[in-house]
């Protein structure tokens, strides 16, 4: 009788956090055959089943879901053992990263670059995406950390501040309104569910200007081109803004709000995996440039 091996429980973990056969089997790198051979394996060697297939996906038995609440601290605990006593020098594998466009101008670079001198065996699988839509790939297991703009309240996430940066009101200088925001100007944001458009309408409220409604756009730096070009005002990131005041494309032309975008580093509040526990502790020192 064959005994199981530590990747037979991985396989197993991956299989339950994922949700399906092919998706764990994209997580460990091997084919979805391996992994219904695995699980064979894994339900000869117990003479129990361990999954049911529901759907296109597969759920846990009763008997699965308490094998996997025994092992999935042990398997944790021992590849931790292992990698710490090698100061993650070892360290393998694919940790998949989603972040927002500011995160990734602005502390998305120092983080690859630590990772890529302190973790060589590691691969970094970086996606550009909307908040709403990183935090339910990170819910869901389909992304492991996300660089996202906060706050964030949800629950079965975890995270951690990474700092701020302040916001100002922007318009082209060449525009056919005058230079600053009045209700003749356009006014441009990012998308509805974003901070910077909460800060927006707050911001034009408070002043008592009367609100209209938003061009939107769902990409910054689009944005800023489209504002450097006379087409309205728009509240941008200042660190994102910096080079279009620097040449003079784009100029003040109300208040700064007083809110400032603040950002996180998000993990799943379950997440068990060794190195992406370790990364998300080193993405949770970095902060944003102010």
């Amino acid at each position: 009788m064959h005994k199981l091996a530590i990747y037979h429980l991985e396989t197993l973990l991956w299989i339950a956090r994922l949700g399906t056969f092919r998706a764990a089997a994209e997580r460990l790198h091997t084919t979805q055959p391996a992994i219904s051979a695995r699980v064979r394996e894994i339900e000869t060697q117990l003479g129990v089943a361990i999954f049911r297939r529901e759907g296109r996906g597969v759920v846990l038995t009763a008997r699965g879901r308490q094998l996997v609440q025994d092992c999935e601290p042990l398997l944790a605990g021992l590849e931790r053992a292992l990698l710490e006593a090698g100061s993650y020098a070892g360290a393998t594998g694919v940790v998949r990263i989603a972040a927002g466009e500011i995160a990734a101008a602005t502390c998305l670079p120092q983080f690859v670059s630590s990772v890529g001198h302190d973790f060589p065996g590691v691969t970094l699988q970086i996606d550009l995406d909307l908040t709403a839509r990183m935090l339910q790939n990170v819910l869901a297991g389909t992304r492991d950390i996300a660089f996202l703009a906060g706050p964030v309240s949800s629950p079965g996430l975890r995270t951690m501040p990474i700092g701020d940066v302040g916001l100002v009101w922007l318009t082209s200088p060449r525009a056919d309104f005058p230079p600053y925001l009045d209700v003749r100007a356009p006014v441009w944001s990012v998308g509805e569910h974003s901070p910077i458009h909460r800060i927006a309408g707050e911001s034009l409220r408070s002043a008592g200007l009367r609100l209209r409604a938003f061009n939107l756009c769902n990409n910054v730096e689009t944005m800023l081109s489209l504002v450097a070009r006379g087409t309205g005002a728009a509240l941008f990131p200042e660190t994102m803004a910096r080079r279009y005041i620097a040449n003079g494309s784009l100029v003040e032309c109300h208040v700064p709000p007083i809110a400032r975008l603040q950002f996180e580093v998000a993990i799943r509040e379950n997440e068990s995996d060794p190195v992406t526990l370790e990364l998300f502790r080193r993405a949770s020192a970095l902060s944003v440039a102010t």
